[in-house]
């Protein structure tokens, strides 16, 4: 586990601990509270193969399983750690509260894990554009030469990163989802930033306001920069209610030419008008649009977030824009297929909520939409207003694609519709050659789905894969 194992043995050690999930983050939490002297035992709903697959190692190590009951809370217990998707409102954590016993998640174990002269944080959060934001900000890092790496709700469990010891790492990009925070009550980052906010997770939350505040946690305590977007009051008004260190200031960033003290936009230049000698009247090229892949307008606002951070931990100018060049998006996230008959396909099917899918439909001129899945609650009246004017034609697949028909008939009753009612195997298919037939030359077939996937398909990386594979087949039939 590193030099943390024994610096921090006398803090954990002997204490009875229980951690709530056999996932990723609650095995990395237990093999660490185990390591370094306490007492675990693991509690997770499920009970099948799977699971049993996963206990097992732990079982070795002398870490107790208990599978199939997650609402007692075992006898003894004086710490819980839960995984992030464990609701408030589980009966676990009703009966650790009768108890006084305090319920935290994993990134405030490993916050609290952190020794004196550990890598500062800088955080991101946000309804849409943490991984990718907090991947630029990795490569804007490692090109100005610092060792970093892009943690938290992304790639190695954080505990894990933090366990390697105060000198692995200069700096850690850490994305942090709303769960995540919640459960983070003493994490005190550098600097952070909310990109934006609109509904999500609102089942989870109880309330918009709940979860606002729960990503506005983010701020608590920063000591450089607290960053936010000013398309988006919310996130500003996050800024205005946390509690800061002394000096730190709020940084904007805006797709429009930037006022003191932000970071903008002009004549296609990514320009820094915060971390200058004199902001009145200095601005600092940083990068061109063109270094943005792909150069969306949500995409570049993503950028100009990770350059702002960057900025304020010291970085250079020209290591934001060597790190921009660098980068290069995960899968699924409006990324270009291939192009058709003069017709191009783009996936982005991450866009699981309206609020991506709405950056993303506005990246294009003339679109054939490819939409629908598990709405998840949410409503597509002011989705597809905003959106009516650039739609050629749509196609609807998923369980609750009658939600999306029927925010288009009340507001872009001109727009063709196609509405499949078939979820096998092979529905992306017919999605995509029937998308085809709405195209004319020039136009954009995207799939920003604006729902989840779990209807027919395993996760969005599986409908991704899909319409790949359509849009090849495609290709094949008309070559």
């Amino acid at each position: 586990m590193g030099s943390r194992k024994v610096t921090f043995a006398s803090d954990w050690q002997g204490r009875n601990i229980t951690v709530a999930g056999l996932g990723v983050s609650g095995i990395s939490a237990a093999r660490a509270l185990a390591g370094l002297g306490a007492s675990v035992t693991v509690v997770d709903g499920g009970s099948g193969s799977a699971h049993e697959e996963r206990a097992a190692p732990l079982r070795g190590e002398g870490i107790s399983v208990r599978l199939g009951d997650a609402e007692t809370l075992p006898e003894g217990t004086d710490l819980v750690v839960t995984s992030p998707g464990w609701k408030p409102s589980s009966p676990l954590f009703a009966a650790a509260a009768e108890a006084g016993v305090d319920v935290i998640g994993d990134v405030e174990v490993a916050w609290r894990l952190r020794g004196p002269d550990a890598a500062p944080w800088l955080a991101i959060t946000g309804t849409n554009g943490k991984t990718t934001t907090t991947q630029m900000l990795a490569s804007i890092l490692e090109a100005a030469g610092l060792r970093t790496a892009a943690v938290g709700n992304i790639g190695t469990p954080i505990v894990d990163v933090v366990l390697e010891g105060d000198d692995a790492y200069d700096v850690l990009a850490v994305e942090l989802s709303s769960y995540q925070l919640h459960w983070a009550p003493s994490l005190r980052a550098h600097s952070a930033a909310v990109l934006n906010l609109a509904p999500d997770h609102l089942d989870w939350h109880g309330s918009m306001e709940a979860y606002a505040a729960d990503k506005g946690r983010i701020y608590e305590g920063n000591l450089i920069a607290c960053v936010y977007n000013v398309a988006d009051k919310a996130t500003e008004d996050l800024v205005r209610e946390a509690d800061v260190e002394e000096g730190c200031r709020a940084i904007g960033f805006t797709l429009n030419a930037p006022a003191p003290s932000q970071l903008g936009v002009v004549d296609g230049i990514l320009v820094d008008r915060a971390f200058v000698p004199d902001r009145q009247k200095q601005a600092q090229e940083l990068a061109e649009i063109s270094d943005v892949r792909p150069p969306a307008p949500h995409n570049i606002a993503n950028a100009l977030a990770a350059a702002a951070l960057a900025r304020a931990f010291g970085v250079q100018a020209t290591a934001v824009r060597d790190g921009l060049r660098a980068f290069r998006p995960d899968a699924h996230r409006i990324e270009h297929v291939a192009d058709v008959a003069q017709v191009a396909y783009v996936d982005d099917s991450k866009a699981t909520n309206t609020h991506a899918a709405q950056a993303s439909l506005a990246a294009y001129e003339s679109i054939v939409w490819i939409a629908g899945g598990l709405a998840k609650g949410a409503t597509f009246d002011e989705l597809v207003t905003g959106a009516a004017k650039r739609l050629r034609g749509v196609v609807l697949i998923g369980a609750d694609r009658a939600l999306i028909r029927e925010a288009l008939a009340r507001h872009a009753p001109e727009v063709p519709v196609v509405d499949l009612d078939r979820t096998d195997t092979g529905a992306m298919s017919e999605a995509v050659r029937r998308a085809a037939e709405l195209a004319q030359p020039g136009d954009t077939v995207l799939m920003a789905p604006a729902c989840a996937s779990m209807d027919m398909f395993t996760n969005y990386n599986k409908r991704g894969e899909a319409f790949a594979d359509a849009v090849r087949e495609l290709g094949s039939a008309r070559a």
